[in-house]
């Protein structure tokens, strides 16, 4: 007895130490029986309101349209209407809708014309409402005896997929014009096995296109007859590419002694966590199971051959490294402006007025804004009792990674603006802090699948010199991140919230090289970063749902350029041109996240993510001061990766202040929507007035937008 015991316990350890797969799990069944005595093909609308089920008694051809209470619950269903459509087809074997809900086809071995093979398709005057079909106004499309019994189409209806049993074959067409079986071209196929006893009874994709299905009945009272069959597709709905799983499904009957399945389809909406398919067999059933995860009839979706998923992960990974160089590159524009400008007595520039559409924003920027960083007129730019010097630098960044063999193309906006302040500890030392709101929006494959990270980093730094014109410029900071992550598969989407912190440095040593008036800077930089990412589980569909784990990613990218800069003396002012060339050579080491199926815990490992890369990086702007209280500063930068990718960046500031009593402010509005904004603000005996208009930089929309305000104090 104790070996017994013994045995048993190590074989459920063995069991739950490497999952074994658990398949379909019965749920409930309907009996269709009163509408048809051979049920052939089962479909849903996309709601799962409606349950549809075809098939034929003797010659009569039938399709059945039931309402369900509870969605995708077959054991709520009522009938609404069981209508003959044999003045056409005799014994109808399948159904499907196109996109949208307008069209219905039902495949026939037998039509009323001449007995032959054939898909019919009816308009709809209500979507996926079979009960204003009319019989009559149908369009027929003929196989040459092929006895189809299975139909399908791909996600834009431009390609239609046929199971033919006399030829042993899945056949995919072309269709010339979406949705239209008459458009189709000749057809390419691949070899079915048939065996005896055995009849192909159902064919279906997974919403993406990567799994494919083939349901196989018994027709001799052998339940060992009824498998389900699955394929993995490398290139989706693109039958030449399936590869058949060596393992298969054999259903079992529950409640009923034998079977003989047909038809296949899933609750895609839902997370296509379940499982349909009938019975034809005495019991004339429609049934219904519960699925481990997505499609898992046999093994569960890969999330690693999902380009979209990858995407989304590299995305995660790429995004933290790209936060290192974007809060320091404002914090280096600021030291490098500081040399530029080193014989100014003002060294206030870029006063932008911050407005932020997130009322916490909003709330941290008036606490943590100097009154030199606002439109009080009151105040000077600089504090004589402090002779700190406040900085601001507004950031829109657009930009784009190709698709690769295994990742989705991914499109990144980011904004950011970033306040500072810094003053001289000697006549050529100076320190500082700075402070930067950022948001990225990156937007991965076609589906929708995307990610929204906001960041807050502090970074505190340090110009000085390392010999007459050597100079050497550090920083150190540290960022909190907050992600909202949306993983879209077309027919159902999951979310998830991550956050994250991260540490890092720069040090960046450059050289100024003087004739007459233009400036050679050749310079050497290094950053190193450190972010970890925390542990989150995807919410919005059972069986889909992913958990992914801790993930640490690190950062270590040499930077080798050169800067040039001219001094330009104009009316009343001065105009520094200046362009920059740079290499970048990543040397990060690869990260890597492991995930698992919420549902079962099938573990699945993304390696190498973001590994060493090179990049270049071009900018020219210009630096324009004038006496009369005009100052601008705007660069743009390009970097272009060696592979693939690039990304645009734009920085740009400006103030004028023509009176003591009277600021212009040009600045950006809002961490989003990035709206360009001009103020006026002038004092009148005791009244601030100002005069303020807006336009949306990126919206297709033109918006603009004008107010007055006028305020006093009591």
């Amino acid at each position: 007895m104790k070996n017994i015991r013994f045995i048993f316990t190590v074989f459920i350890g063995l069991l739950i130490h490497f999952k074994v797969y658990a398949g379909p799990v019965f749920v409930s069944d309907r009996g269709v029986s009163t509408e048809m005595n051979t049920p052939t093909g089962i479909l849903f609308n996309p709601s799962g309101s409606k349950m549809y089920v075809t098939g034929f008694s003797g010659d009569n051809g039938r399709i059945a349209q039931y309402s369900l209470s509870t969605p995708f619950s077959i054991s709520s269903a009522s009938l609404d209407e069981n209508k003959s459509i044999a003045s056409v087809l005799k014994r109808p074997q399948d159904i499907k809708f196109n996109s949208d809900g307008t069209k219905v086809f039902v495949i026939s071995t037998k039509s009323q014309d001449g007995d032959i093979d054939s898909i019919a398709a009816w308009s709809l005057a209500i979507p996926y409402d079979i009960t204003s079909l009319n019989v009559s106004d149908d369009t027929e499309t003929p196989f040459d005896n092929t006895d189809p019994r299975a139909v399908d189409f791909n996600t834009d209806g431009t390609k239609m997929f046929i199971v033919e049993t006399n030829l042993n074959r899945i056949a995919e067409y072309k269709l010339s014009t979406p949705y239209d079986p008459n458009s189709k071209d000749n057809g390419v196929g691949i070899s079915i096995t048939n065996v005896t006893n055995q009849r192909f009874q159902g064919f279906g994709f997974s919403s993406d296109g990567y799994k494919m299905f083939l349901v196989k009945a018994d027709h001799t009272a052998n339940n060992a007859n009824n498998v389900i069959e699955e394929y993995n597709l490398s290139v989706p709905f693109n039958i030449k590419t399936a590869v058949i799983n060596s393992e298969v499904y054999n259903s079992i009957p529950d409640q009923e002694i034998e079977e003989s399945i047909g038809g296949i389809t899933f609750n895609f909406n839902q997370g296509a966590n379940k499982l349909y398919y009938v019975d034809f067999r005495d019991g004339d059933l429609a049934r219904e199971f519960d699925l481990p995860c997505a499609y898992g009839i046999i093994s569960c979706m890969n999330p690693t051959s999902n380009s979209d998923d990858v995407g989304s992960v590299e995305a995660q990974s790429s995004s933290t490294k790209k936060l290192i160089q974007h809060t320091s590159y404002p914090v280096l524009n600021r030291m490098e402006w500081l040399r530029r400008n080193k014989d100014n007595v003002n060294l206030t520039n870029q006063n932008l007025k911050l407005q932020f559409s997130n009322e916490i924003l909003a709330s941290l920027s008036n606490l943590l804004m100097p009154s030199s960083l606002t439109n009080d007129n009151t105040s000077s730019n600089q504090s004589i009792s402090t002779n700190w010097s406040y900085w601001s630098e507004g950031t829109i960044s657009i930009g784009k990674v190709g698709d690769s063999l295994s990742s989705s193309a991914k499109s990144i906006n980011t904004s950011a603006i970033t306040i500072g302040a810094d003053k001289k500890v000697d006549q050529d030392r100076i320190h500082g802090f700075a402070l930067r709101f950022g948001n990225d929006d990156v937007k991965v494959g076609k589906l929708g699948s995307a990610l929204d990270m906001n960041s807050l980093s502090l970074t505190i730094y340090e110009t000085r010199p390392t010999s007459d014109n050597m100079f050497m410029d550090i920083l150190l900071g540290v960022s909190a991140i907050k992600t909202d992550l949306i993983n879209n598969s077309g027919t159902v989407s999951t979310n998830g919230k991550r956050n994250g912190q991260q540490v890092f440095s720069s040090i960046k040593f450059r050289e100024t090289f003087t004739k007459e008036k233009i400036n050679f800077t050749p310079n050497i930089k290094l950053d190193l970063g450190l972010t970890t990412l925390s542990d989150y589980k995807e919410k919005g569909a059972e069986g889909l749902n992913l958990r992914f784990g801790r993930q640490n990613i690190g950062t270590i990218v040499s930077s080798l350029g050169s800067t040039i800069d001219n001094t330009i003396n104009i009316n009343n002012g001065i105009l520094k041109p200046k362009i920059q060339l740079q290499y970048n050579a990543d040397l990060s080491p690869s990260s890597r996240q492991v995930f698992e199926y919420a549902s079962n815990g099938t573990t699945y490992v993304i390696d190498n993510i973001n590994s060493s890369t090179h990049s270049f990086n071009g900018s020219f702007g210009f630096d324009l001061i004038t006496d009369n209280g005009l100052s601008i500063t705007s660069n743009y930068e390009r970097s272009q990766n060696k592979d693939a990718g690039h990304t645009d960046a734009f920085y740009f500031a400006g103030k004028l202040s023509t009176r003591k009593d009277e600021t212009y402010t040009l600045s950006l509005d809002g961490i989003q929507n990035f709206n360009t904004k001009l103020d006026y603000n002038r004092s009148i005996n005791g009244f601030d007035i100002t005069f303020s208009s807006n336009y949306n930089l990126t919206s297709l929309i033109p918006d603009y937008g004008a107010n007055i305000e006028v305020s006093t104090n009591f």
